[in-house]
């Protein structure tokens, strides 16, 4: 479209596209004379944009109480989605000394929890937000408890106390108590049982 406002001439393209580029010339002429001058016009391909997907989801998780676990994912989209987690309904805005958030520049986004707690188990979300969309994926974390296993000693037999080798205790054969006993009394150990056995 040309336009000629205040002694101004214009050409205006719009929209503009890849096949508008190249050489333009403007002419300008009267009785006494002619002029013109050239000018190139580029177009640069505009980024076409793609709505966030996930290359990698949210896995289940389980973990036992007071250890470390990490959620990760992996994103692509064009222009670069922002990332918002949430835990249940309650959004995760910002890290703190135990729940951080990272994310790097090949679209790997995790979430770690340091010292996990049984208030970390629940449902977490992850959504990428940009221009053209929006996509969420949600995974479950589970905290275990962790089960201490009692140590319950194993019984033993030895020979009655009227033999001088009831010296025999968990360590093996107390030479000394056992041709000494008057100096070194006995004293059997519940994990040890009396028998005519040995």
């Amino acid at each position: 479209m040309l336009v000629r406002e205040n002694g101004v001439h214009s050409l205006i393209i719009e929209p503009v596209t890849s096949r508008d580029a190249g050489i333009y010339t403007c002419v300008a002429s009267n009785r006494a004379g002619q002029n013109s001058f050239s000018l190139e016009l580029i177009v640069a391909a505009r980024d076409a944009h793609k709505p966030p997907v996930f290359l990698e989801k949210l896995q289940n998780t389980g973990v036992a109480e007071g250890y470390p676990v990490r959620l990760e994912c992996r994103v692509s989209g064009s222009p670069p989605p922002q990332i918002f987690w949430k835990k249940e309904n309650e959004s995760l805005t910002y890290n703190t000394d135990r729940v951080s958030m990272h994310q790097d520049n090949y679209g790997y986004l995790c979430l770690l929890i340091q010292g996990t707690t049984k208030e970390d188990a629940g449902w977490y979300t992850v959504s990428a937000k940009n221009e053209a969309g929006i996509v969420s994926c949600t995974a479950r974390l589970d905290i275990h408890a962790q089960w201490q296993q009692s140590h319950t000693p194993k019984t033993r037999k030895v020979r009655p106390s009227t033999s001088r080798y009831a010296a025999l205790s968990d360590q093996g054969l107390d030479i000394k108590a056992a041709f000494m006993p008057e100096a070194n009394p006995v004293h059997i150990q519940p994990a040890l049982v009396e028998s005519d056995d040995l």
